[in-house]
């Protein structure tokens, strides 16, 4: 049997795959990809007769069926899946039947669209004692949140949230927010297909509009929300450094000097 391989294509453009992940398709016998959301220019590094499917409309069985089929008949099999596998990819769900099966199974981390997205708007997710915490998350929809972890017990924190899947419900993710604490002229952050070519769209705003924004911007799926303390720092006036780079900070590789007032 060969050897199923995860690999996380990234948030859009292609060319965010990680090497690793690129020389696996390269040398894949035979690659699914997921269609709705991985950009078929991924499979451009295929080798030819590497047999290329869709998965865009196949149930789990129909998947794991189809890995469990082409292990048997390549050494290399590649999953090309969103984003990172390890994020709301029924990464587990997949390895179980391979595992079942008696197939390896290796996994290749990917860009996660939380990252692309604050990297298209140049925003850090984290800023010296504004929050040093990122949650990432989900509203809760068809999939029920465990105990605890409803977005208004995790923005209780009052630190970055970035929210998976939830574009449709920016009425509900406001006013989980607002009962949490934050106030209604928050800003928040959505990124709609971060990174992809030509199609990426960066609408920002408060909780109190962002609704009404991205629905004039026909805004209903592929999109990431950023509320945080830290969005909009780069126009801050004044910031608070990381020390990593303070003069006067003593690391292992630079003795700090004292600096004059």
């Amino acid at each position: 049997m060969g050897k199923v391989w995860f690999v996380g294509a990234g948030p859009g453009d292609p060319d965010l795959i990680t090497v690793k992940g690129r020389d696996l398709v390269a040398s894949a016998g035979a690659i699914l990809y997921a269609g709705s959301l991985v950009a078929e220019a991924t499979t451009r590094w295929a080798r030819t007769g590497c047999e290329i499917c869709d998965s865009k409309s196949m149930a789990l069985e129909e998947i794991t069926a189809w890995l469990i089929d082409r292990a048997a008949k390549h050494a290399t099999v590649v999953r090309l899946q969103t984003g990172d596998p390890t994020l709301y990819g029924a990464l587990i769900e997949m390895v179980q039947p391979l595992d079942a099966a008696g197939i390896d199974v290796g996994v290749v981390p990917g860009v996660s669209s939380a990252m692309a997205a604050a990297a298209a708007a140049v925003e850090s997710l984290t800023l010296p004692e504004v929050t040093q915490t990122v949650i990432l998350t989900r509203m809760e929809g068809r999939t029920p949140m465990p105990d605890g972890e409803t977005l208004r017990d995790l923005a209780r924190h009052h630190s970055t949230l970035c929210v998976f899947l939830s574009i449709t419900l920016l009425g509900e993710v406001r006013k989980e927010l607002l009962a949490a604490g934050w106030r209604d002229d928050a800003p928040i952050l959505v990124v709609h297909k971060a990174s992809w070519p030509g199609e990426e769209k960066i609408i920002r705003g408060t909780l109190a509009d962002i609704r009404d924004k991205c629905r004039e911007q026909k805004i209903n799926s592929q999109a990431m929300i950023i509320i945080s303390p830290a969005l909009g720092a780069r126009q801050w006036p004044e910031l608070k450094r990381s020390k990593l780079y303070d003069a006067r900070f003593t690391h292992r590789f630079r003795k700090g000097v004292k600096v004059a007032q």
